[in-house]
């Protein structure tokens, strides 16, 4: 029989992958390799570089238990070709092999490499996901907006999940409205569960801190879970201890306290650790035990079934082209400060120092801080984009960029959202307590020490008036702005003008 090779990558690390269920141990060989043009195509963040490449490292080892023939490249071989497809031509040219098979990689510019690869490969449906391309187009097809809600509850009824016969359990889809707590004084959340890196993970980490160290991150005090059963063991800690409090303070940013009572199963997730069946039942499981409050358990396992789900859909639906889409023209640089968190701005110094360190912060700490403040000084949201891809462990461009060009900046014209998630400082200071040190006053809305977030939320709107004012659901702040006397408008609009000023100068903000 003549060999044939099977690529797993990187954020391919299941069990159950369609490529190794085509595969044959007898005469396949299974093909991994840690290459630069993955880690540089855009300067990924040490830790998720860290986090991958042991992951990998350790998933080889298990295929071999498993009595697959491994084929694994370390980046520091010195015949390391440092492409996917070039690993791909040097396997096939040590075994005989004249193809390869693969899953469909989750961005298009892999599936483009591979297309143009050396030697043909074959590219199998990734199974992994609830809802394929085939089914998303045909829920697609024909409707005026791509909402997810409505989206979220066609998979609510596909999987039965916390269904009660055709109806939704509790008697309402979406319990979001309980999920907007702010934190009370004094509260200590949990944390996700920490691994002690071992000594594959250690090494791992030496050898990233030695080529790519002076990176945007750091790596120090690496705790990620690095294979399945570490993964499994934080899933089992988050239902059991943060779970219970994740619905109600899910929305909810404390200084110093990064995780609050999120998961931080998302790396392990898209990394394929594991699997979004798994992670749904076990919240289902915790709620009916009565566990978990409904409120809890729904707005979890919507981040899984719905959000995660409707993105990918999103991304593949709209094509190659979707993360050049600018319809709001922004193009102003993104600033130092986003590699820095140097900034007066208590709410984006603490949004990005936990970022630089963890490679993670929450997703209203991403939509509602940093993301809110980009749109609303108009950064280019390529620029925005590839940052949030470059900083972020679970990233990866099928999931980050609809939530970014789509969610988080409108770039795409309302594909995703139905308005521009844009905010002034009030929301934050009403969902965290980033405002009472803050060097910025929260309540001055013009003049020295007005918070940013105020002045750019009123001159966005004025800027965008002829996109947005008919949009109904941002009616009311545009008769809130008219009511507003002339010259205070025009006083807003030249203090945003000179803190846009200074942004462009490259001043402290």
């Amino acid at each position: 029989m003549v060999t044939r090779l099977i690529l797993v990558l990187g954020d391919q690390l299941s069990d159950d992958l369609s490529a190794l269920r085509e595969g044959d141990k007898d005469r396949d060989v299974v093909v991994m390799a840690e290459v630069q043009a993955e880690t540089d195509y855009v300067p990924h963040h040490p830790r998720k570089i860290a986090f991958l490449f042991a992951a990998m490292r350790k998933h080889a080892a298990r295929l071999k238990a498993d009595g697959w023939t491994v084929r694994y490249t370390c980046l520091d071989d010195a015949e390391n070709t440092h492409s996917i497809p070039g690993e791909l031509l040097r396997a096939a040219q040590a075994t005989g092999a004249e193809e390869a098979i693969g899953t469909k990689p989750g961005e298009f510019r892999l599936i483009a490499a591979l297309e143009d690869a050396p030697i043909p490969v074959h590219l199998f449906p990734d199974d992994r996901f609830l809802c394929s391309h085939r089914e998303f187009e045909d829920w697609a097809e024909g409707r005026k907006e791509l909402r997810m809600e409505w989206f979220y509850r066609e998979m609510r009824r596909k999987t039965d999940l916390m269904m009660d016969g055709d109806k939704p359990a509790g008697g309402k889809w979406n319990y979001d409205h309980d999920n907007r707590k702010k934190a009370p004084k004094g509260l200590t959340p949990p944390g996700p569960l920490r691994h002690a890196p071992d000594k594959v993970t250690e090494d791992v980490i030496e050898l990233v801190r030695a080529r790519f160290g002076n990176r945007y991150g750091s790596l120090d005090d690496f705790w990620f879970a690095t294979d399945r059963d570490g993964a499994l063991a934080s899933l089992a800690h988050f239902i059991d201890v943060s779970l219970p409090t994740f619905g109600d303070y899910q929305d909810a940013m404390v200084t110093g306290q990064p995780f609050m009572f999120h998961a931080l199963l998302s790396p392990y997730i898209n990394a394929g650790l594991l699997g979004w069946r798994e992670v749904c039942d076990a919240a289902e499981a915790a709620w009916k035990s009565g566990d978990v409050p409904i409120n809890a358990a729904e707005g979890f396992i919507r981040q899984i079934i719905g959000w995660r789900e409707y993105i990918r859909g999103i991304y593949f639906r709209e094509g190659p082209d979707y993360t050049s889409r600018n319809v709001l023209k922004a193009d102003r640089p993104l600033p130092e400060f986003y590699w820095t968190g140097d900034t007066d701005m208590h709410c984006m110094s603490q949004a990005i120092t936990t970022t630089m360190q963890e490679a993670y912060a929450h997703h209203i700490q991403r939509l509602m801080v940093t993301g809110n403040f980009a749109i609303l000084a108009g950064l280019n949201p390529q620029d925005v984009s590839d940052w949030y891809l470059v900083v972020y462990a679970d990233a990866y461009e099928w999931v980050e960029a609809p939530n970014v060009i789509g969610m988080s900046q409108f770039a795409d014209g309302g594909v995703v959202a139905s308005k521009p998630y844009v905010s002034g400082g009030n929301y934050i200071n009403k969902m965290s307590d980033y405002c009472k040190t803050c060097a910025y006053s929260v309540t001055t809305k013009t003049g020295d020490g007005a918070c940013p977030f105020n002045l750019l939320y009123w001159d966005f709107l004025n800027r965008h008036r002829e996109r947005f004012q008919g949009n109904p659901r941002m009616a009311q702040m545009y008769r809130t702005w008219d009511r507003m006397d002339e010259d205070r408008r025009g006083t807003v609009l030249a203090d945003a003008a000179a803190i846009l000023s200074e942004l462009d100068a490259g001043n402290r903000i």
